[in-house]
């Protein structure tokens, strides 16, 4: 069972891959739920059914092997007019999903049960993690109070960056926008007062040779060079994007790196991860950050590695070790 939404172009890049290796599936996405799919979860002669019903047909996801749980849409009532009752519809909609997922007891989960990921999605968490298993980590903050400021710029030699703690949208004169990572010049420091309403991550501004996106499939690591010091525009942060004159290509990560970071994912209880290096000038490996759910296919389409087979292996291998088992009876 695929859970995103029908526009992610992963999943349909890894549709072929699964046809090919005969995995019948279904792709669905929690935007189609309550207002086009039926769940229903009882417990009746001493056992949970539940199924979903979805474009006619009725799906037993007591006999779901696997579950791959992407980037779906939010459950959505529309035909629900007041605003306030939609809010609640979608609200119950989603608990109701969570005790669903929960009680799919004989199914494999990538990257995790959907309530599994929302709690160890958190870059302080990873960090914390990061260090323990031996990877190199800056100095970090992460705080509201407008008095830490200054002092951060100065341990970082004027050389400051502040991120968010989660990529979110939201509206500046009615546009959509979201924080990239931000230098932090000496004229911001007189500003200092608005960290009070929003808590931020601060962190030296590293020196950069280039940087790496590292992708963990189960045990398998793929590691790709971006050469993002070769545009202005992608120097603080390359998800500015300036594909025509920053090269992406395969790399050969160090043994003892790529076993950390496989560690790493392991020990948050997922089988996928994306992860943020910086390699410095003198060659040190400095961990940024881990995506639970990071984007790979632009990777795999700029350097040729082949993530999406990784990811369809697991996907297969997975279907197979839990096809001849009996799902287990959740009293």
């Amino acid at each position: 069972m695929i859970i995103s939404s029908r526009h992610d172009a992963s999943v349909a890049a890894i549709l072929p891959k699964l046809r090919d290796r005969g995995v019948p599936l279904l792709w669905w996405d929690e935007a189609d739920y309550p207002q086009n799919s039926v769940l229903t979860t009882g417990y009746h002669d001493g056992r949970w059914r539940q199924t979903l019903t979805y474009q006619g047909e009725q799906h037993d996801l007591s006999k779901v092997t696997v579950a791959w749980y992407r980037r779906p849409g939010r459950p959505s009532a529309p035909a629900v007019q007041d605003p306030s009752q939609r809010t609640f519809a979608e609200y119950v909609a989603g608990i109701a999903l969570t005790g669903a997922y929960d009680l799919m007891t004989g199914a494999l989960w990538m990257p995790a049960r959907p309530a599994h990921v929302l709690a160890v999605d958190n870059k302080l968490l990873h960090l914390h993690h990061a260090v323990r298993l031996g990877l190199t980590v800056t100095d970090t903050v992460v705080t509201n109070d407008p008095g830490e400021l200054v002092p951060a710029w100065h341990r970082a030699g004027g050389r400051l960056v502040t991120k968010s703690l989660e990529y979110r949208t939201f509206t500046v004169d009615g546009e959509y926008g979201h924080l990239y990572t931000t230098t932090v010049p000496r004229r911001r420091l007189s500003g200092r007062h608005r960290l009070r309403h929003a808590p931020s991550m601060l962190q030296p501004n590293v020196p950069k040779a280039y940087e790496l996106r590292v992708t963990v499939v189960g045990e398998q690591v793929f590691a790709a060079r971006i050469d993002s010091q070769a545009s202005r525009l992608t120097a603080v942060d390359w998800r500015h994007y300036d594909d025509p004159n920053v090269g992406y290509s395969a790399y050969d990560l160090p043994v003892p790196v790529g076993e950390r970071c496989v560690r790493l994912v392991a020990e948050l209880g997922l089988s996928f991860g994306a992860l943020d290096f910086i390699v410095t000038p003198d060659g040190q490996y400095v961990f940024l950050e881990l995506n639970v759910n990071g984007q790979w296919a632009f990777v795999e389409t700029l350097t040729g590695l082949p993530i999406g087979d990784a990811i369809a292996d697991w996907l297969t291998d997975a279907t197979a070790r839990t096809a001849h088992e009996e799902p287990i009876d959740v009293h």
